[in-house]
């Protein structure tokens, strides 16, 4: 006769534990899978919706007059931004990382601020100020006499305006990666380069500047992308790119197959980007193999060289943010929005409202895609769509926008046809007739971020609290919950601010998806400004670049926590 065996004994336990634990993955890992879907769901919605209409008649009459304008315009662009934000980057980076002269402590990271100005904000504010009826015009004109035949003054609404606004607005992102190479490089192999009798030239050239190229790359694709993704700037400055195209084919034309044509050949560009990016590395590797991780000593420049440092390094903050921040609030005070009391609140509220709700979707979707590729680190399934989860970020507001618009009005108008067959309830459009697709299209479009910052939250926490958890017999979410989430706080907290400020900024995907009547302080100054009521959108973008200013301060004193404990000898 075979002895009972208890429910609780720890044959039972020691079965049953592994099911359990694969179950609860297994569930972890399908939510994962429809994550991925839901955010690989517009892009596949463009290309499908393409691939089954065919060519309509709006897209040959685009191809026929004004798609080699965009074409060329796009590519005149992204190659003007590349190249200016690459030189003022890499300049700046170079300058505060390897030399010390005056204010170089404030302008390190003063540097970063412009990525606190949207484009199309500062599109407004330098129209303003270079005009012809703008303060510089007047002030020549009254100055030598002049009249409108009498001099030349260069058009700031045009292609070339358009360069060297996104070069002003977008260099911080080749700066912060740049800065970051060039400190993290031993300060030993620019000693040996020095003792070979290599001068701080050609030791820029020939040993920092191969070491940090790849750095260099990631950040000029980032600016390239951001660029192509940009509506309100080149709109108003009247350059014709696809973004436009887009917007003009679905609003102004009705046609939604040209639009999803326009947003595929966008797509085009965006791969080239990143192929760009990965061909620009090449088959070079170079690997800083010395084991001192010492701080280079700056080299101290005096004189003239300091004032030339300084002037450089003053030239694209006072143009990149101080100037124009200096204009909004100026016309703020003294005109602003005559609309600045309840209908300002209505403009904040709804703009908090949908980035509030997109930065508490997107975080909880990236802390679950995080933690399922940390338990089935082995998967790879789980680790593509992983990966998927970051393509919102290379994709245009736009094209999103399109994607997501093509599918789910289909599902709006079967469900508000079923509620009315079955219940006689009509109930208008539930999903785009409100902010939840908007919020979609948001979330698609800036999960990234999220996911970037859960995932540097994830790799701090070591493995031996998993197991260590997992020995007291823990489930995946009670770890989760009692290991992992008060040590991801500050993650957590860093990537919801993230999404909200870049929410508060973006605008083609709001412009597309907002449901009528519903305008955010995004919406609000792109439209007073496309009147020529400068003055009025002041209010609103000066509101934006505030709340923008958020996130940069608290990053700047996330990377000086971090480069303090790094520096902290061991």
């Amino acid at each position: 006769m075979k002895p009972a065996v208890s429910p609780h004994s720890p044959s039972v336990v020691s079965s049953s534990r592994p099911f359990a634990a694969r179950w609860r993955s297994g569930w972890l890992t399908a939510w994962a899978v429809l994550v991925g879907a839901l955010v690989a769901l517009p892009v596949l919605a463009v290309i499908s919706h393409v691939l089954s209409t065919g060519t309509s008649d709006t897209w040959s009459h685009l191809a026929s007059t004004v798609l080699p304008d965009y074409l060329w315009s796009t590519l005149w662009l992204c190659l003007g931004v590349g190249l200016g934000t690459a030189s003022m980057g890499v300049g700046a980076a170079w300058l505060v990382t390897r030399y010390n002269f005056p204010l170089r402590g404030m302008l390190e990271w003063a540097l970063v601020l412009p990525l606190a100005v949207p484009g199309y904000v500062m599109a407004y504010t330098y129209t303003d100020l270079l005009q012809f009826v703008g303060p510089v015009q007047t002030a020549l004109r009254d100055t030598f006499g002049w009249t409108r035949a009498d001099y030349w003054f260069p058009d700031v609404r045009s292609l070339g305006g358009a360069v060297i606004l996104f070069s002003l607005v977008l260099y911080p992102y080749v700066y912060m990666l740049a800065r970051t190479a060039f400190l993290e490089r031993a300060g030993g192999m620019l000693e040996v380069g020095r003792s070979l009798g290599l001068g701080p030239w050609a030791s820029f050239w020939r040993v920092s500047l191969p070491l940090a190229r790849p750095a260099i790359a990631a950040g000029v694709s980032l600016a390239l992308m951001e660029t192509l993704a940009d509506f309100g700037a080149v709109s108003y400055f009247g350059v014709q790119t696809f973004t436009t195209g887009i917007y003009r084919a679905w609003f102004s034309l009705g046609d939604r197959v040209a639009a999803a044509q326009l947003s595929t050949a966008l797509l085009g560009f965006v791969i080239l980007v990143l192929a760009f990016e990965r061909l620009s590395r090449g088959r070079a590797r170079f690997h800083d193999t010395t084991l001192r991780r010492a701080r280079f000593q700056a080299r101290r420049l005096r004189g003239v060289r300091a004032a030339l440092a300084v002037v450089a390094c003053l030239i694209p903050f006072v143009t990149g943010f101080l100037l124009p921040a200096g204009i909004l609030l100026e016309m703020a005070i003294t005109e602003g929005d005559a609309q600045f009391g309840a209908r300002f609140i209505e403009l904040a509220t709804n703009s908090v409202t949908v980035s509030g709700l997109t930065a508490l979707i997107a975080v909880t979707l990236a802390l679950l895609l995080g933690y399922a590729a940390r338990l089935r680190a082995n998967s790879w399934v789980v680790r593509s769509v992983h990966r998927l989860g970051g393509l919102g970020y290379a994709l245009p507001g736009t094209v999103i926008a399109v994607g997501v618009l093509i599918p789910v009005s289909r599902i709006d108008n079967v469900l508000t046809n079923w509620l009315t067959h079955h219940f006689d309830w009509q109930s208008g459009l539930v999903l785009t007739g409100g902010i939840a697709g908007l919020v979609y299209a948001c979330v698609v479009r800036f999960l990234t971020p999220a996911v970037q910052s859960v995932d540097a939250g994830l790799l701090k926490i070591t493995p031996s609290m998993d197991n260590a958890a997992r020995s007291l017999g823990l489930s995946p979410a009670a770890t989760l919950r009692r290991v992992h989430f008060p040590l991801l706080r500050g993650s957590l907290l860093t990537a919801a601010l993230l999404v909200f400020i870049d929410v508060m900024k973006e605008l083609p995907a709001t412009l597309v998806m907002r449901p009528f009547n519903f305008d955010t302080l995004a919406t609000q100054a792109y439209n007073l400004a496309s009147d020529e009521r400068l003055a009025e959108a002041s209010t609103s973008a000066l509101a934006i670049v505030v709340v923008g200013l958020l996130p940069l301060i608290v990053l700047s004193r996330e990377i000086a926590k971090a480069r303090q404990g790094s520096a902290t000898p061991h």
